[in-house]
C-alpha cells in the first residue's frame, strides 16, 4: 500500500527525451548540395512551446501582452476569433515588472487577486471570486507539472489567463479548484537569435539574485534549439526576520522539419522559507477585523519554516499527417518533496492577543499526467470546420505525514509578537504517519475524452464552437497511521461547450459561451460526525456574454457572467453536506496597447456580486461569499520618457474593495490601494546591451490586509507586502 517510488522514474524521462532528441539531431545532419539545393534557403523558425506549427502568438502593441493565447484543445486563438475573455502576459512584461512569481505577473491582471493557500505558504489565485491553487496551474497544457507552492518566474516564458470555466478545454483540475477560471504557463524557447543573459538585483532586506538566460539554435536550418536558465537568489526580504532561499534551472528543448515537431523541457526548483509571515486566523470570540500590523513587522516564530524540492519535466510532439490533418501527443511528470514546521497565529481577542502551536507536516508527491489528439479541417458546403478530438489521463500518489500540538499552545499578540525557542511535541500531540517517512494518503487518477468543432460561416465573421468532454474523476484516500482504506468515489460527468463569435466589423467582435467547470468534491473535514466522507464532484455552470475591441494599438474587452458552484458546510448536527450554491455575477472591463507611441497601457476594473445561496441558514442566506470584494482596479502605465532615449517610467495603481471573513458577514475587512512605481533605461556599456531596472513596490508602504482566506469558504488574512525597492542590471553579450 505504501509506495515511495516514482511512478515515472525521472531516469526515464530523462532516457526518453535524449533518445528523441538524438534521433532529431541525425535526421537533421543532411548538408546543402546541388542533390538538395532547397536546403540552402534559410529558414526562420518562430519559437514554440507546445511544439505547434505557428509557434508563439505574436505579442501586441506595446509588447506586454499577446494577440491570444492556447485555449485548451482548440490550441492558440486570437484573442478577436474566441468567445473566451482571455490575456497572454509576455516575456517582456516579466522582465521590466522585475516578477519573481505567477503572483507578480498576475499583480497587473484586475480580475484575478492574489492569495495564500490555507495554513501554508502556497500561492493562490483568486478568479472572478473562485480559488485555483498552484496545484491547478497547466505547464504547456498539463496540469499539476511545476512546483506546488511557488513558481519561479525564470520558468516561463508567458503567463496565459483564462477567465472563466474550461472543463471543456482543459478538463477538470486535479486539486479541485480552477472553477473561475485557469491559468496555464509557457516554457521559454530558443529564439532566432543567439542569447546571452546576466541578471542581478538586490531588494530592500538586502536579498540578492543572480540569473543567467543562455539559448542557441542548430543546424544549417536552425532546426534545433536549447534554451538553458538557471537562477539563484538569497537573503532576507522586507519583512522583519523572513529569510528567502531560491534555486532554480530549466532546459528547454525544441526541433522541426516540414512536418514534425519535437519539443521538451526538464526542470528543478528548491525554495526554502525561515520565519516566514504566515497567515491570521480569526478566532470565534473576535467580533472585529484588527487593524493589519505594520506592513513590515513580522508575527512569525523564528523556528518556523517551508521548504520545497522539485523536479519535473515535458515532452511534446505533433505530427502533420495531412494538409488539413495534425496529430498531437505529451507527456509529463513530477516529483516533489516537502516539509515544514508551522507556527499560524489565531487572533482570539480585539486587541490583537492570540496563540500560536506547532504543526510539523512531510508530504510526497509523484506525478504522471498526459494527452494525445488530433485536429482536422474540412468544409461541409460553405460551412468551414476545425476539429478536435481529444484524450487524457492523470496520475497523482501523495504521501503524508503530520504533528500537531495543537493542545500545547503559545501566547503571543498581533502587534507585540512574542518569541520562543522552537518547542518539543507535547505528550498529547496528535500525528499520522512518520515525519520522517510520510506514507500514502491518496491517490487521485482522472481520464477523459473530448470533441469540439468550431464552425465557420460568412467568409469566418460566425464562429460557432461546439463540444463536450467525458470526464472520469477516481479518488481514493487511506487512513494516517492505520493506512486503513477510507471512503472513495469513482464519478463521470458530461461537460459540455458552447461558444459564439460574431465580427460586427474587422474591430470589434461580439461573444457568448455557456461552459462548465469540474472539480473533483470535498471531504467531511474532521470534527463533523461523518468525517472523511467525499462527495462528488462539483458541478459549476456559467454563462457569459462579451464584446471585444481592438484597433491595432489599442485593445478593451467588456464581459459579464454568471457563474454558480455548489457549496458544503457543516450543518446543525455536526454533519457535513452539500446544500445551496455560490452565485458569482460579474461585469469586467480591460484595456491593453500602446495608444500612442511611447505610452503604453494595462489595467482593468472589475465588479462581482458573490452570494450565498440556498444556505438553509439565515444568518447566510444571501450574504457575501468569504474573501470576495465587490469592486476591484488595476491600472498601470508606462512612459518613454522624451529626450532622453531609453528611459521609461511606469506606475501601477491596485485598488480592492471591502469583503468579509466569516459566512454571516460580520468581520468585514476594509479595502486597500496600493501604488508600484518604477524606471527602467536601456544603454550599452562596453558594446553591450545593458538594462536597468529600479522597482518601488507599495510605495506609500500601506499596512493593509491583502488577502481573505485563498482556500474556498475560509477566512484567514494575509498582510500586503511592506515597500520594497528593488534595483536589477540585465547585460546581454
Amino acid at each position: 500500500m505504501n509506495s515511495h517510488k516514482p511512478i515515472f522514474p525521472l531516469s526515464i524521462l530523462v532516457v526518453a527525451l535524449s533518445a528523441a532528441f538524438s534521433q532529431a539531431a541525425f535526421a537533421d545532419t543532411t548538408t546543402p548540395s546541388a542533390e538538395n539545393p532547397q536546403l540552402m534557403e534559410t529558414i526562420v523558425v518562430n519559437p514554440s512551446a507546445d511544439a505547434s506549427a505557428e509557434g508563439l502568438v505574436a505579442p501586441y502593441a506595446g509588447g506586454q501582452v499577446a494577440r491570444g493565447g492556447k485555449v485548451g484543445i482548440l490550441g492558440n486563438q486570437d484573442i478577436m476569433e474566441t468567445p473566451f475573455s482571455t490575456t497572454a502576459y509576455t516575456s517582456e512584461l516579466i522582465q521590466d515588472k522585475q516578477a519573481k512569481s505567477v503572483g507578480d505577473v498576475l499583480q497587473n491582471d484586475a480580475s484575478v487577486r492574489v492569495a495564500r493557500g490555507y495554513g501554508n505558504f502556497q500561492e493562490s489565485y483568486v478568479i472572478r471570486g473562485f480559488s485555483l491553487y498552484s496545484d491547478d496551474i497547466a505547464y504547456n497544457g498539463l496540469y499539476s507539472l511545476l512546483p506546488r507552492q511557488y513558481i519561479a518566474a525564470e520558468l516561463f516564458e508567458r503567463v496565459e489567463v483564462l477567465r472563466g470555466a474550461s472543463a471543456f478545454l482543459n478538463g477538470a483540475a486535479p486539486g479541485g479548484s480552477g472553477i473561475g477560471g485557469a491559468i496555464n504557463l509557457l516554457p521559454k524557447r530558443a529564439g532566432n537569435e543567439d542569447l546571452n543573459r546576466i541578471t542581478t538585483s538586490v531588494s530592500t532586506g538586502g536579498q540578492t539574485s543572480v540569473a543567467a538566460d543562455l539559448s542557441r539554435r542548430f543546424g544549417e536550418d536552425k532546426s534545433m534549439g536549447i534554451r538553458l536558465n538557471a537562477a539563484h537568489r538569497s537573503g532576507d526580504t522586507a519583512i522583519a526576520n523572513e529569510n528567502s532561499t531560491l534555486n532554480v534551472a530549466s532546459i528547454g528543448l525544441d526541433w522541426r522539419n516540414d512536418h514534425a515537431r519535437l519539443s521538451a523541457d526538464i526542470g528543478w526548483q528548491e525554495n526554502l522559507l525561515k520565519a516566514p509571515r504566515p497567515n491570521v486566523t480569526l478566532g470565534s470570540s473576535v467580533t472585529i477585523v484588527p487593524a493589519a500590523p505594520d506592513s513590515s513587522s513580522n508575527y512569525a516564530q523564528p523556528w518556523s519554516y517551508s521548504n520545497e524540492r522539485d523536479v519535473f519535466g515535458t515532452v511534446r510532439g505533433e505530427y502533420d499527417l495531412s494538409d488539413q490533418l495534425t496529430a498531437w501527443g505529451a507527456l509529463g511528470m513530477r516529483q516533489s518533496n516537502e516539509s515544514n514546521s508551522l507556527a499560524n497565529l489565531t487572533v482570539n481577542s480585539n486587541d490583537g492577543s492570540g496563540t500560536v502551536y506547532r504543526f510539523d507536516n512531510t508530504r510526497k508527491d509523484n506525478i504522471l499526467t498526459g494527452e494525445a489528439g488530433i485536429r482536422g479541417n474540412l468544409n461541409t458546403g460553405s460551412i468551414a470546420h476545425e476539429w478536435t478530438v481529444a484524450t487524457s489521463f492523470f496520475h497523482q500518489e501523495t504521501s503524508n505525514a503530520y504533528a500537531m500540538d495543537y493542545n500545547n499552545t503559545l501566547a503571543t499578540n498581533l502587534y507585540s509578537p512574542t518569541t520562543y525557542a522552537q518547542p518539543g511535541f507535547s505528550g498529547s500531540t496528535y500525528y499520522g504517519n512518520q515525519l520522517a517517512n510520510p506514507e500514502k494518503t491518496a491517490e487521485t487518477n482522472l481520464f477523459s475524452l473530448a470533441i469540439g468543432d468550431t464552425l465557420s460561416a460568412f467568409d469566418d465573421k460566425l464562429k460557432v464552437t461546439l463540444g463536450a468532454r467525458q470526464q472520469q474523476i477516481k479518488v481514493a484516500n487511506w487512513a494516517y497511521t492505520t493506512h486503513a482504506p477510507q471512503a472513495t468515489y469513482d464519478k463521470q460527468r458530461l461537460s459540455p461547450l458552447t461558444g459564439v463569435v460574431f465580427r460586427v466589423t474587422p474591430s470589434t467582435s461580439l461573444y457568448a459561451n455557456y461552459v462548465e467547470s469540474l472539480a473533483q468534491g470535498p471531504t467531511a473535514p474532521s470534527g463533523t460526525t461523518n468525517v472523511g466522507q467525499m462527495f462528488e464532484p462539483y458541478v459549476s455552470k456559467q454563462k457569459e456574454i462579451g464584446v471585444k475591441w481592438d484597433t491595432g494599438s489599442t485593445g478593451v474587452s467588456l464581459a459579464a457572467y454568471s457563474t454558480t458552484r455548489p457549496r458544503g458546510y457543516t450543518n446543525a448536527s455536526n454533519v457535513y453536506a452539500i446544500s445551496g450554491e455560490n452565485r458569482h455575477k460579474g461585469v469586467e472591463l480591460n484595456w491593453w496597447g500602446e495608444p500612442k507611441k511611447g505610452i503604453r497601457i494595462l489595467g482593468g476594473l472589475t465588479y462581482t456580486d458573490a452570494r450565498q445561496m440556498a444556505t438553509g441558514s439565515s444568518s447566510t442566506e444571501g450574504k457575501q461569499v468569504i474573501g470576495v470584494a465587490k469592486h476591484q482596479a488595476t491600472i498601470g502605465a508606462e512612459w518613454d520618457v522624451p529626450g532622453v532615449s531609453g528611459l521609461t517610467l511606469d506606475a501601477r495603481v491596485t485598488k480592492v474593495g471591502s469583503s468579509y471573513a466569516n459566512t454571516s458577514n460580520t468581520l468585514k475587512v476594509p479595502g486597500w490601494t496600493r501604488l508600484d512605481l518604477g524606471a527602467r533605461y536601456i544603454t550599452e556599456i562596453g558594446g553591450k546591451l545593458t538594462t536597468w531596472r529600479l522597482r518601488l513596490d507599495n510605495a506609500t508602504n500601506k499596512s493593509y490586509w491583502a488577502s481573505v482566506g485563498g482556500a474556498s469558504d475560509a477566512g484567514y488574512l494575509t498582510a500586503g507586502a511592506p515597500r520594497t525597492l528593488t534595483l536589477s542590471a540585465s547585460m546581454e553579450f
